[in-house]
């Protein structure tokens, strides 16, 4: 066994969460010694078979504001179309169904991601930022040093056993979770969901399914090809995401309770389910079943953990921590939100400042965003099969991710724990009326008459709701912050109770539960689709 000098930051896992630290680090801190282990060895194929390949507005505000990929993202990557959504249970008439989304594309960008493109790009940066990246080696063990005393990392790199002794590790491995394991922090989060995925070497042009030319003509440009795309029907939703390399992913994500994984966990399986509950798509992967590239599926693959940053010195980036869901596409913020936090804590070491009050400050507020954010997807699958109710939920989620989330981030106020708590009765207000509304939606669904109709649901058409989007980049001072997430918080309860409205015309006996029933302001929603 070769022992090494001891070094600053040991991460364990080059994917995505690993790669990305190790350039915040070097950018807060030049002279910081970083490791970093990854299994796969480098450069891996394109179209590589990982989870996060669409961003929404915080993962694409952190890579490309963050870290600085701009260039590379608009150069390798695809300009998002924004999210879009279609109602096609056992429907092969895309001009026949109800489809949520943008006419044009909405001010602030996002990306599609080829996993592989990316993070060879990040493995490119990482060496030439003089960080040590051993891609094809592999973790055998960790030590944790107790009281001040360094950490011990045992590894085979490229064949050959080596100890690396270090201050900080961070677990990046994601579910190979090393740490979590370890340490016996698993934490089951009752979001019982399964995945299939797959990847074909081909475009599914979802635009040249249908050959009705006001259908196509509702979007400028015509490209929905370019949006995340769901597939949508009780239970679950189907995934169609072009990648930069010219490959398409697909997945299918579903309740576990309502379609099991066991009808989807092969190739061929997940055919025979897609004929029968998505025939387009089926359709599609049939012509060019010759190309296939890989399959994938996981089993109840959302997990929480008890802890993630300790005063100890260690803490736990992306999968390896926790993991939401695929829906919204929130795990690229949530790496950028942890990283960012594991940064602030190696900085405060560096001060030789006490570690441990801090790391149990940012833990509590990342299990807070973590517990919010999950709110909008446990029990809510079986929504996903009425266009009405669904449609609505989207543009109230957005509408609390937009407003509150994504200005604490995006103005930088993540460790702001004076903001943070003189806004802490505005904070608790939006995630009690997410909650309510959440339930509201349940409730809703269970005596919608499921309309779905031939209508496109354009998200253009809500000027507050665009309003929103486009000021996210503004560049806000103390006060005109604090302002901004009261007007959100305000805005929330003014459409939360248009929403009420909304659904009590809807189905006249929903009990809304104490939730506002009438609008201060103007929140105009879309015409009702009944």
């Amino acid at each position: 066994m070769s022992e090494t000098p001891q070094h600053d930051v040991v991460i364990l896992g080059g994917g995505l969460a690993g790669l990305c630290l190790a350039l915040q680090l070097r950018d807060r801190f030049p002279d910081l010694d970083i490791v970093v282990i990854e299994r796969n060895a480098h450069p891996l194929p394109l179209a590589a078979h990982k989870v996060g390949e669409s961003t929404v507005e915080i993962g694409a505000h952190y890579f490309s504001e963050t870290l600085g990929l701009r260039e590379h993202l608009d150069t390798a990557h695809l300009h998002k179309f924004g999210f879009r959504f279609f109602w096609t249970e056992g429907r092969e008439d895309l001009e026949g169904v109800t489809e949520l989304g943008v006419s044009t594309v909405l001010p602030t960008t996002t990306w599609q991601l080829d996993r592989g493109i990316l993070e060879n790009h990040l493995g490119e940066c990482v060496r030439q930022r003089n960080i040590a990246f051993h891609d094809g080696s592999v973790v055998r063990g960790v030590e944790l040093g107790e009281g001040d005393a360094a950490h011990t990392v045992r590894a085979t790199i490229r064949g050959n056993e080596q100890t690396f002794s270090t201050r900080w590790v961070v677990d990046a491995a994601g579910r190979a979770s090393i740490l979590k394991r370890k340490l016996n922090l698993a934490e089951d989060n009752n979001h019982d969901v399964n995945a299939v995925w797959f990847r074909i070497d081909a475009m599914l042009a979802i635009d040249d399914w249908c050959s009705d030319d006001e259908w196509s003509g509702r979007c400028d440009p015509p490209e929905r090809w370019r949006s995340t795309n769901h597939l949508c029907g009780p239970g679950y939703w189907v995934w169609l995401i072009p990648l930069g390399s010219g490959a398409h992913s697909v997945g299918i994500v579903c309740d576990a309770k309502m379609h099991p994984i066991e009808t989807m966990n092969t190739f061929e399986r997940a055919m025979e389910w897609l004929y029968k509950f998505q025939p387009l798509v089926a359709k599609a992967c049939e012509a060019e079943r010759a190309k296939l590239l890989d399959f994938r599926f996981l089993r109840n693959y959302s997990h929480g953990c008890k802890q993630v940053f300790s005063g100890d010195r260690w803490a736990m980036a992306g999968e390896s921590g926790v993991f939401l869901d695929p829906f919204y596409s929130p795990g690229s913020d949530f790496i950028g939100i942890a990283n960012t936090y594991i940064c602030e804590l190696i900085a405060l070491d560096r001060a030789n400042k006490p570690v441990g009050p801090y790391a149990r400050m940012y833990e509590q507020l990342y299990f807070s965003f973590y517990a919010n954010t999950m709110s909008i997807y446990r029990d809510q699958y079986p929504i996903f099969g009425d266009a009405e109710v669904m449609s609505i939920k989207v543009i109230w989620d957005y509408t609390y991710y937009w407003g509150v989330l994504c200005q604490i981030v995006f103005q930088n106020r993540l460790t702001d724990i004076a903001l943070l708590g003189d806004l802490n009765k505005e904070f608790n207000e939006a995630a009690r009326l997410n909650l309510d509304m959440q339930a509201l939606f349940r409730r809703w669904y269970a005596l919608s008459p499921r309309p779905n109709p031939a209508v496109l649901l354009d998200q253009r058409d809500l000027p507050w709701f665009v309003g929103m989007n486009t000021t996210l980049h503004d560049e806000l001072d103390d006060a005109e912050v604090r302002e901004r997430l009261r007007g959100n918080v305000a805005l929330m309860r003014n459409l939360a109770a248009t929403i009420v409205a909304r659904a009590q015309a809807a189905c006249p006996t929903l009990d809304v539960m104490g939730l506002p029933a009438q609008p201060s302001a103007h929140t105009p929603l879309f015409a009702s689709v009944a």
